[in-house]
């Protein structure tokens, strides 16, 4: 089981990348993916998640509202992180993480502990 992440990399304020996590050996149909960040000297927060089911649903961090959108593409069990007019204190490293469906009794959206699959991270680096 395994998420990979990447995308990331080194823009300007105002500038935009696009994030990806893609999933191996389990189908995102049977969980929620997350997008959270580390961001050194704080604590790890949420950014964004998404449930795959249809109707999709999502879910924003207040930061991420108007500038980020997630989004899925199930063909290629790949979850996307699209981060426009990005600046500085968007700088961190960006992972992405599963919280399984089965057995979850969480309400939406699913807590930091429902995510049992951690992928390794990518940086994001914003500075001009």
């Amino acid at each position: 089981v395994q998420l990979v992440e990447s995308g990331g990399g080194s823009v300007q304020p105002g500038g935009s990348l696009r994030l990806s996590c893609a999933a191996s050996t389990f189908t995102l149909d049977d969980y929620v993916i997350g997008w959270f960040r580390q961001i050194p000297g704080k604590e790890r927060e949420g950014v964004s998640a998404i449930g795959t089911g249809h109707p999709y649903i999502t879910h924003y961090a207040d930061f991420a509202k108007g500038r980020f959108t997630i989004s899925t593409n199930t063909a290629k069990n790949t979850v996307f992180l699209q981060m426009n007019n990005l600046n500085t204190d968007d700088t961190a490293i960006y992972y992405c993480a599963a919280a399984p469906l089965v057995g979850s009794s969480w309400s939406w959206p699913p807590p930091t502990s429902a995510y049992v699959i951690r992928g390794q991270g990518t940086r994001v680096t914003v500075s001009s």
